[in-house]
């Protein structure tokens, strides 16, 4: 850190003549073709100055106090100011930490709506508003000028040629989400030059997209590229802070993931995904900023006003409530933070035609100082804004903070991670008791959470494996984390993997355990991929990717966190057999309902939607459903159930699905079933190149392997 004893210098202010009065709208640095318009919001600041830095963004050029302010907001017009314009704000106001106030017009700070940073913070003991090491801590006032070590803001150009581009709206039946990170995907990618790898232009190159399309899911979720910043701690250790859920400007993409070092990159590479059929989705992380707790830096929101971006302890406004466990938590019951919030979603949605967004700890979105409320001011705004209600809206249902866990308490429009299937899934393939019931529940988009108030069944969002956690290759190799490269002695990550070895710790030459961890990625696999709801699997999984055990690889910028492209014969294997699900799912309506499978009998049309079956053919008992030991199961999805609310026979096909977690072979009798005369077998975990070609007739006893899924399709003898 530095610990250069400087005030901020005092370039010269222009006189009144040159600046006009600007308007309070929009927020930001908006370029009209004549000039910029400058519009902040702060409640309690009492001046702001504009400040003009060189095109390299190092010399501060002049201060230019913006002279207006209109509810709230300080705003002033720059008539000869183009794009290309280097700025950052200083703002004065009262330092009373006791009463939530920490301005400290030293501090250079981030415009919150910025639409691009240049530069890099470079840390510094002059980023922070009090003097570290001072007796009376945050309580302190520093004098330091921070300008040389903050990103400095860049007035942009948004015209952009789109051409034929529009947004590709998949069908939420048919979406299956693709989760990956900017620089992950590319940085080992062969086909990628080295000048764009780990950018948006790196997610272009044509063998890139080529795979995912081939893939077949619809939709790519990006890991944060909102600006970040580098935690210090991690700088100091060598790593970054790779994931980056540190945003501190919601406008701008992270100048890290810009090869060319413009906008309009990103542009292009949503221009080029939508253009392979590919929906773009991103995580965002609108519950915290960067800045910390009272001990953190002031970058932006604390500088322009502290008591009104956070929460603040009610008692003592000098702390910060920290329901994000990052230290602070931004405050959306308050208008202007909230305005900020959608503002900056509905840019990414028009400006740059995003389709959908994921957010990160969303219960926080939904929490006022007394607990999560699904009518929140920000849930409803989404749900009522006509641009925000027509592209997806994601919610991670759960944060740190009292009451943060939400699954299934979000309102209608709303689809949640469902960390249940990933925890259900995993407990059953890894032969834990008692998981049948919830087993079954998981398969039918987890009805008892979801199945209300209209929603549908791909309310759920499904996974095994997630950005967090292990990779579906280190859930079947691994019984524990191995995080030694995070240089947390291991602390770091969770212990809860429900993971298993299968009898080795990582790699082994045994074929045997070999054979059987292939075989559980592809149940996990099938699972995901033929269970009522909305899919999501991650980039890397579909080849077994290993992080090497590592379950946190949040600071691993480094081989760990990317994606290796050098596919062995297995993993090869792997790619083809998911190929080959997603296929099915998308051919079947039946495996992507709009109703939830509920199992009552429906007698206007003589159908049950499913029929939960033992081995010898029965429906489950009770008994069977409750006893502990139970890992073999029949789902009977009958193509004639009711499909809308229209109350008329179904024309779907219909389908088996035999699931068996048990060490050792079970003998499954195919059922009799109406409007059929056979079954073929489409997938076989054991034998996964099976493709439906033999014949098996009603009463056949199928030996199911152990510890392996299998699909047959009902027939009838006049089938082709």
């Amino acid at each position: 850190m530095s610990s250069t004893k400087k005030s901020a210098p005092e370039p010269h202010v222009e006189t009144p003549s040159r600046i006009r009065e600007g308007l309070p709208f929009p927020l930001g640095a908006t370029w009209d073709g004549l000039g910029v318009n400058f519009a902040l919001f702060s409640a309690n600041a009492t001046k702001v100055e504009l400040c003009i830095f060189d095109d390299a963004g190092e010399v501060e050029l002049e201060r230019i106090e913006l002279p207006e302010y209109t509810d709230e907001i300080y705003h002033g017009y720059l008539p000869d100011a183009h794009p290309g314009l280097i700025y950052g704000y200083r703002v004065y106001g009262a330092y009373d930490p006791a009463n939530g106030h920490r301005f400290n017009h030293n501090k250079l700070l981030i415009d919150p709506y910025a639409k691009q940073l240049v530069g890099e913070l470079k840390w510094s003991e002059a980023l922070f508003g009090y003097t570290i090491g001072h007796p009376d801590a945050d309580l302190s006032f520093d004098e330091r000028d921070s300008a040389p070590f903050v990103p400095k803001c860049k007035v942009i150009d948004p015209a952009h040629t789109w051409g034929h581009d529009h947004r590709v709206s998949v069908p939420w039946d048919k979406t299956i989400i693709y989760e990956t990170h900017v620089r992950g995907i590319s940085m080992r990618h062969p086909s990628v030059p080295e000048s764009q790898r780990g950018t948006f232009a790196g997610l272009m190159v044509d063998d890139v997209l080529e795979h995912i399309r081939k893939l077949g899911v619809s939709s790519v979720e990006l890991l944060p590229i909102h600006a970040f910043v580098n935690d210090q701690h991690l700088l100091h250790k060598g790593m970054t802070n790779y994931w980056g859920y540190n945003s501190i400007a919601f406008f701008a993409p992270d100048p890290r993931y810009l090869a060319s070092g413009k906008i309009a990159e990103f542009k292009e590479m949503v221009a080029h995904l939508h253009e392979a059929n590919l929906e773009v989705i991103l995580d965002v992380v609108y519950n915290h900023t960067a800045e910390g707790n009272e001990q953190g830096p002031t970058l932006s929101m604390r500088g322009i006003d502290n008591a009104s971006y956070y929460r603040l302890m009610p008692d003592d406004k000098r702390y910060y409530i920290n329901d994000s466990g990052t230290g602070n938590t931004l405050d959306l019951s308050h208008p202007c933070v909230l305005q900020m919030v959608t503002d900056s979603l509905r840019y990414w949605a028009t400006e740059m035609h995003v389709d959908g967004f994921r957010f990160d700890l969303a219960t926080i979105l939904g929490r006022y100082h007394e607990g999560f409320d699904e009518r929140h001011s920000f849930l409803v705004a989404c749900r009522q804004d006509p641009v925000l209600r027509q592209v997806k809206m994601i919610a991670e249902p759960w944060d740190c903070g009292p009451g943060g866990y939400q699954v299934g308490g979000f309102p209608p429009g709303w689809v949640e991670w469902n960390d249940k299937f990933r925890d259900t899934v995993r407990a059953f393939w890894k032969g834990d008791d008692g998981q049948l019931a919830d087993f079954a529940s998981r398969m039918t988009a987890s009805g008892e959470m979801f199945n209300q108030r209209g929603r549908r069944p791909y309310a759920s969002l499904n996974f095994i494996t997630a950005h967090d956690g292990f990779t579906l290759n280190d859930l079947v190799s691994y019984n524990d984390k191995h995080n030694e490269a995070n240089d947390e002695d291991n602390q770091d990550g969770s212990n809860n993997n429900l993971s298993w070895n299968h009898g080795v710790e990582g790699p082994t030459d045994d074929p045997e355990i070999n054979e059987l961890r292939q075989r559980q990625m592809r149940n996990f696999f099938a699972t995901l991929l033929l269970s009522q709801g909305t899919p999501m699997l991650v980039a890397g999984d579909e080849f077994a990717r290993t992080q090497e055990g590592n379950n946190n690889a949040y600071c691993q910028d480094s081989e760990i966190g990317w994606v290796n492209w050098d596919l062995s014969e297995d993993g090869k294997a792997l790619l083809k057999f998911v190929k080959r699900l997603i296929k099915l799912r998308l051919a079947y309506p039946i495996l992507r309902r709009g109703r939830f499978l509920v199992g009552n009998y429906n007698e206007d049309i003589g159908v049950k939607d499913v029929t939960w079956l033992a081995p010898d053919g029965s429906e489950m008992s009770i008994e069977q459903w409750e006893e502990a030991h139970g890992r073999c199961l029949g789902m009977l999805l009958d193509g004639r159930a009711q499909e809308t609310g229209i109350r008329r026979k179904g024309g779907d096909a219909t389908l088996l699905l035999v699931v068996n977690a048990h060490h050792d072979v079970v003998n499954f009798l195919l059922p009799e079933v109406p409007d059929g005369t056979y079954w073929t077998c489409m997938i076989d975990t054991n034998q996964p190149s099976i493709r439906g070609q033999e014949r098996f007739e009603f009463g056949h006893e199928y030996s199911v392997t152990g510890r392996s899924l299998l699909l047959f399709e009902l027939h009838r003898e006049d089938d082709e």
